[in-house]
């Protein structure tokens, strides 16, 4: 069979896959696929779909398939699938480090020293102590950053539609997370409930000054909703890792104040690479021992 990696891996990764089939790397073949696996930059559309008559399994490695259109797969008898257990260690640190970031004023310091500025007056700090992180979503990847946040003394809250007890977290409802959370982290998947589910009516029930940290997808919140709340003091701070469009060109985030931006680098550790190669091997072997 052909295996068609379409989106970067570690460089070993084809010589493992090696031994289950023809690996290519050229969306060129895409007609001879029976395997194709993507991460986040190449969407399985229709088209693609409808451009590969040999495909039979698709892998995303990360978390979430929401860049693929699985009805349609699944229509012509397309198996789907993800690696959720292989990103959420990175994930985590990720949003972690945002958290930490913000209240510590660290960007705005390191950009003022390096234009000869002493702002040790100007930027004031918070502490992550005594405070509540609320999640909207509360599985593997919140869990991790919940497990960190207890380390560091906050009180942690949680909202899932689907979960209704925790060890990590006090499950309590979406409006209590919006009006007790001095941090809010989104950790839920993209689908019609929660495109845009942080706009202006939600954004309006959270407690003034709170920071919002989103490594999800872009989608679940209204960009131009979240860049009013900051102008206007209604929201201390917004990080993200994800965003309505990738690059976020145009974008109201990019001249909002009390911003955070990274390039989508949840998932880009050396080591969650390894992990998402070891998983990505394990189904296509799952795969192949079936035929």
């Amino acid at each position: 069979m052909v295996i068609l990696l379409a989106d970067a891996f570690t460089a070993d990764l084809p010589k493992r896959l090696a031994a289950y089939g023809t690996v290519v790397q050229d969306m060129a073949q895409v007609g001879e696929a029976e395997v194709i696996i993507v991460r986040s930059k190449t969407k399985v559309t229709k088209e693609l779909i409808d451009a590969a008559p040999k495909l039979k399994f698709v892998i995303r490695g990360g978390v979430g398939v929401d860049t693929i259109d699985v009805p349609h797969a699944e229509s012509k008898g397309i198996t789907v699938t993800n690696t959720p257990e292989a990103s959420s260690l990175a994930v985590a640190e990720l949003a972690f480090a945002m958290m930490l970031a913000m209240p510590n004023n660290l960007v705005e310091a390191d950009v003022s020293m390096k234009e000869g500025k002493w702002l040790k007056k100007d930027l004031e700090r918070t502490e992550l102590m005594g405070k509540t992180i609320g999640f909207v979503g509360i599985g593997r990847i919140a869990r991790e950053v919940a497990t960190r946040a207890k380390a560091f003394g906050m009180r942690v809250i949680a909202y899932d539609k689907y979960v209704g007890k925790s060890d990590v977290a006090e499950m309590v409802s979406l409006d209590k997370v919006y009006t007790e959370s001095d941090y809010i982290s989104l950790h839920t998947p993209l689908t019609d409930e929660t495109k845009g589910m942080i706009c202006t009516a939600s954004l309006n029930k959270m407690k003034k000054g709170a920071r919002l940290i989103n490594t999800c997808r872009g989608q679940v919140v209204i960009e131009e909703d979240i860049a009013a709340a900051l102008k206007d003091g209604r929201l201390a701070g917004y990080a993200a890792d994800v965003f309505y469009k990738e690059p976020p060109e145009g974008s109201p985030l990019l001249t909002a104040p009390n911003v955070l931006l990274a390039p989508h680098l949840g998932a880009s550790t050396a080591e969650n690479l390894i992990r998402l190669g070891d998983c990505i091997v394990d189904r296509v072997q799952a795969y192949a021992a079936k035929k």
